[in-house]
């Protein structure tokens, strides 16, 4: 039994050696040091710190991933500016993706050896970049843009006059908490946005009256009343220990 444990330790170590994914890199000294994070790992854990929201962080490790298996499983520590000269031209040559899907391999790479890997790319070369397509933006009338706020309803029409009237993103409106609505400055507070900042935006007279009903309604299924910040000339002022008006 313990010959099999042994073997079987032993073929893991060998498969954490070969790949990359897997493999945790070691300080070369005679003196046995901890080891560090694995790669993808080391990738995260640099995407957090510089405040990368969670859907930026997933689409680069997966860039990663991506770069790594069409390498034949190499580190990327050991390949440098043909190799993704090489991938990014797949991408526009084989797989013919956007100009933006090729830049979002770009920038993934270049974060992953400057953040990461601690080295700066140079020259790419003759990347193959993918055609950038001339589109015409498609502007609506007020008119068109009244018809379709029309057509939606409760929750899903608040949304949208939410994020039309202020230029809100998905996840800021859907994150969006009672104590950030100021009805009497008129004003929205948007919390930890893009690069973990905050905002101020105004509060769409059209939203106004939907936005109050459906505080009311979610009062009455929580049974107590939802706190509402109360605006005065000199703006909100509390007992200062919460940072809301108690």
């Amino acid at each position: 039994m313990y010959g099999r444990a042994h073997n079987q330790s032993n073929q893991r170590a060998i498969r954490a050696d070969r790949d990359p994914l897997l493999r945790t890199v070691r300080e070369p000294s005679s003196v046995r040091a901890a080891a560090k994070p694995m790669l993808l790992e080391q990738m995260r854990e640099a995407l957090r710190s510089r405040h990368y929201s969670q859907r930026t962080e997933a689409t680069y490790v997966q860039w990663i991933k991506r770069f790594i298996f069409f390498h034949q499983v190499r580190h990327p520590a050991e390949m440098a500016e043909a190799e993704v000269n090489q991938f990014l031209t797949h991408l526009a040559v084989k797989e013919k993706v956007s100009a933006s899907t090729q830049n979002q391999a770009l920038s993934a790479l270049l974060f992953l050896y400057r953040y990461v890997l601690d080295q700066e790319l140079g020259q790419l070369g003759d990347v193959i970049r993918a055609r950038k397509s001339k589109r015409l933006p498609v502007v609506f009338t007020r008119s068109e843009v009244k018809a379709v706020l029309s057509k939606l309803e409760d929750k899903q029409g608040l949304i949208a006059v939410l994020m039309y009237g202020t230029g809100m993103r998905l996840m800021e409106c859907l994150r969006l908490r009672v104590k950030d609505i100021d009805f009497g400055l008129g004003e929205i507070t948007i919390r930890e946005g893009k690069r973990d900042n905050d905002r101020h935006t105004m509060l769409p007279e059209k939203a106004r009256g939907p936005l109050q009903a459906q505080l009311a309604r979610v009062d009455e299924r929580a049974g107590a009343p939802s706190y509402r910040p109360v605006a005065s000339a000199k703006g909100n002022k509390g007992c200062g220990a919460c940072g809301w008006d108690c």
